[in-house]
């Protein structure tokens, strides 16, 4: 049965069900257990979900077209021209940005000549590194945390080791090192970014 040329319904939808359901449950093992569990920024979930389950949703319907080389390579330059204009992000979220993105696009291509243990083993060993990297190295990552600062005259740069050491005494935590983001001259305030390590 078809309306304007189009079925109601395919036989692929089973697979791409399967496959959804596949890739949104190592998504969130990735996303919200490792992610999420190291870093506590909740700003880039919404990010990496979306991202990963439309690119799933468009890969997997380009794969049921033939589409030549050159119609490919095209595509794939109009997708490089509309990217993300924002400010640049910490090299740890950008790598959770390229696993959301990969795992997603090998889900969303398996064919005929792949079983759904290799599909399965595959997401699992990704799955599994990062687990290893997060949770059993112990690793100690930066992070940075922006705040507003009232003694305007430790932001100069004859000052810098008083601005670190009173942030230090202030919130208590060891400081790698700060920048001064900017400066109101009518409030007598800086913006000032401290840069410090957390134990995952």
């Amino acid at each position: 049965m078809e309306y304007m040329n189009i079925p109601l319904f395919d036989e692929d939808f089973y697979k791409m069900a399967f496959l959804f359901f596949i890739n949104l449950f190592f998504l969130t093992i990735i996303i919200r257990w490792f992610y999420y569990g190291s870093t506590r920024k909740k700003h880039y979930l919404f990010t990496y979900y979306l991202i990963g389950l439309v690119v799933f949703f468009l890969c997997f319907t380009l794969k049921k077209y033939k589409l030549d080389i050159g119609l490919a390579i095209g595509l794939f330059a109009i997708f490089g021209i509309i990217r993300y204009r924002t400010e640049s992000i910490p090299i740890k979220e950008m790598t959770y940005l390229f696993i959301v993105i990969g795992v997603s696009l090998m889900n969303a291509f398996v064919n005929k000549k792949m079983s759904y243990a290799e599909v399965i083993f595959a997401n699992s060993a990704i799955v599994f590194t990062i687990g290893i990297i997060e949770r059993g190295w112990n690793l100690n990552y930066e992070v940075t945390k922006e705040i507003v600062y009232e003694n305007i005259e430790n932001i100069k740069p004859e000052n810098y080791q008083l601005l670190k050491s009173d942030i230090e005494l202030r919130t208590g935590i060891t400081v790698n090192k700060v920048t001064v983001e900017s400066i109101d001259f009518l409030k007598d305030t800086a913006i000032v970014i401290m840069y410090y390590n957390i134990k995952n």
